[in-house]
């Protein structure tokens, strides 16, 4: 730790150098002008950029709310020159209680926000500062894909620096000593799954004498979201992400097209058959991870990571083997592409009034992303956390990473061993297979071509429209509607907004175009 802290001091003492000399790689705010001929209002510039600045933020809470000036917190302040106060708010109810912030005008200083109806209204209405003009100044944040941020711009415009993740997270893991044993293959058409599951399902494959296992097993969140189960399988067999636009710029929603109806059928045959788990509509993802690690589950599409899941089910099941793949149809390998962030970090005029105070916090946010905050944010302090043998790091302590690291790393930017990393933790192959298939998914993602774009509709009714056709899947899958009904349902949204929201979409679309 004091090996750490002298590291950390020694780079802020260079840095505070740099940046009262006027250093042109935007780590500071403006260059300095010769000695002896410095203005006033440069001067106090320069004497306000030395010191520590003032900054609040507000994120999710990573279950355990991290002690007030730990020795993590401390680093990043002391590397990035300011006084840190986290704000820490639990993720059930976290857009609630920033929309209610940003109503009552009580903002920090920087907040992270969800590409959201109501966030992308604040955005428009000019809550948040514009940075996107400023990017071109701050080397990290400027040398990132433009994927990222053309993902969360509103009208053109980029209100917040995204949470980085990967644009393509969808991985299938699967039992291989089952599917070994039992002389499977991996599915790829929708009848294959089927035929898997019900082997899965049918043959007693963990030998316990009982019908327990399931070949996959879903939760209440199956249909909603990125990491939606129907549309990354639906996806897979050619359908699109979302949304469909032709030539003409029609927009349809996915379940009017025929790849995701017939995903949508398979799933009601499953539950029909009692291949997937019949309470899946109230089962919560919690659920999911332990009855996949007491051993019960053959396949998972998942955007985590395979070797912490064989991790914890070889503790229960030492001779269990897990392997990872693409998800793959019959045309090849296709995910749908998601927004590439976990939230964006964004600076509200409210409570930073000026330019420079904003640049500083840019600058902030740049400075996050250099080599000695990334290798502190994903491995922690070497000697408490972590320690080098030879090329590579090693993993000292799991539980003092999830306590006292993760919290940091998953709500501030950091790319990983994809930028910027000096000596990449050891891993283990399956997990190095895993994250070799996330990386190369940018290439097979299929984007969502409405991600971006304008609906007023989609703004005032979308949750509820999404509500009306997410339970109307449930209802067709549990039998409660038939076909005829499912279409009823469709027809319904469609005159409720949903016809409207299409249109939209194709006048926002065409314009962009122009």
């Amino acid at each position: 730790m004091k090996k750490t802290a002298c590291l950390v001091g020694g780079v802020m003492l260079a840095t505070t150098v740099l940046t009262a000399c006027g250093s042109d790689e935007g780590q500071g705010s403006g260059t300095a002008s010769p000695a002896g001929s410095a203005s006033p209002a440069a001067s106090q510039a320069a004497k306000e950029e030395l010191k520590p600045l003032d900054l609040t933020i507000a994120v999710h809470q990573p279950g355990e709310i991290p002690a007030k000036g730990n020795p993590m917190e401390l680093g990043i302040a002391k590397y990035t020159n300011t006084n840190l106060s986290f704000q820490w708010i639990p993720t059930s109810g976290y857009d609630e209680k920033i929309n209610v912030m940003i109503a009552s005008g009580e903002l920090p200083k920087l907040v992270k926000v969800s590409y959201v109806p109501t966030i992308v209204s604040a955005m428009q209405s000019g809550v948040f500062w514009e940075v996107g003009p400023y990017l071109k100044d701050y080397k990290n944040l400027a040398a990132q894909s433009e994927i990222y941020y053309d993902n969360i711009r509103v009208d053109g415009k980029l209100y917040g620096i995204p949470v980085y993740r990967g644009i393509g997270r969808a991985v299938l893991h699967y039992r291989k000593d089952w599917f070994d044993a039992m002389g499977l293959k991996v599915p790829k058409t929708l009848d294959e799954w089927y035929n898997v599951l019900k082997t899965v399902a049918d043959t007693d494959p963990d030998k316990n004498g009982k019908k327990d296992t399931y070949g996959l097993m879903l939760d209440k969140n199956y249909n909603q979201g990125v990491a939606s189960t129907l549309t990354r399988l639906s996806v897979a067999q050619g359908g699109p992400n979302k949304w469909k636009v032709d030539a003409q710029g029609n927009f349809t929603p996915e379940f009017m097209t025929d790849e995701f109806t017939n995903t949508l059928k398979l799933f009601k045959r499953l539950y029909d058959e009692k291949l997937i788990n019949q309470d899946f509509a109230v089962t919560d993802a919690l659920t999911i991870d332990k009855t996949y690690e007491s051993g019960r589950v053959a396949l998972r599409i998942s955007g985590g990571n395979a070797q912490s899941m064989l991790t914890n089910l070889v503790k229960v099941v030492p001779t269990a083997a897990m392997d990872a793949v693409p998800m793959e149809g019959a045309g090849g390998i296709r995910v749908p592409g998601e927004s590439g962030n976990a939230g964006i970090l964004a600076i509200p005029k409210s409570s930073v009034k000026t330019e420079a105070e904003m640049k500083r916090i840019l600058t902030f946010l740049d400075q996050l992303l250099d080599k000695e905050m990334v290798n502190l944010l994903n491995k922690g302090i070497e000697g408490k956390h972590y320690k080098v043998e030879g090329e590579f790091t090693v993993q000292l302590d799991k539980d003092a990473d999830a306590k006292e690291v993760k919290p940091y790393r998953d709500t501030l930017l950091q790319r990983g061993e994809a930028y910027n990393m000096d000596k990449p933790m050891k891993q283990t192959d399956l997990f190095l297979k895993n994250n070799k298939i996330v990386s190369d998914n940018d290439k097979y993602a299929v984007p969502n071509p409405a991600l971006t774009l304008a609906s007023v509709t989609y703004t005032e009714r979308g949750s509820e429209l999404e509500l009306q056709i997410t339970d109307a899947e449930t209802k067709f899958i549990m039998g409660k509607i038939d076909e005829a009904g499912w279409k009823a349902e469709v027809e319904k949204w469609k005159k409720n907004g949903g016809e409207k929201m299409m249109e939209e979409y194709k006048a926002s679309y065409l314009k962009s175009k122009k």
